[in-house]
């Protein structure tokens, strides 16, 4: 597989994750305490993107319907989520996020 450059390191923030869509795929890219995640970033239950969701800790909050889902594995932790979210592999190279799709 090969590695994708979503955005660089700068556009993402504890409190702003970044919204990109790759190959049709919507993802949040996030980051916690210096370590970068990617997750679907559509809530399963009913279309909200999670990156405009509620953080705290290692979670995030969908803002229609309060699913909240961890952002390193993508399991849903509580709410009406219907399943766990989808991840993708992170990396950093040269200031750039890379994923893995």
């Amino acid at each position: 597989m090969n590695w994708i450059s979503v955005c660089k390191v700068d556009e993402v923030t504890e409190d702003e994750p970044k919204a990109v869509e790759v190959n049709d795929k919507k993802i949040g890219i996030f980051v916690i305490e210096e370590d970068y995640f990617a997750i679907e970033n559509v809530c399963p239950h009913a279309f909200a993107l999670l990156t405009e969701g509620f953080i705290e800790d290692s979670t995030v909050e969908c803002p229609l319907h309060e699913a909240i889902f961890s952002i390193p594995t993508g399991r849903l932790e509580s709410g009406p989520g219907c399943r766990d979210l989808c991840t993708y592999h992170v990396r950093v190279e040269n200031e750039e996020i890379q994923i893995q799709l």
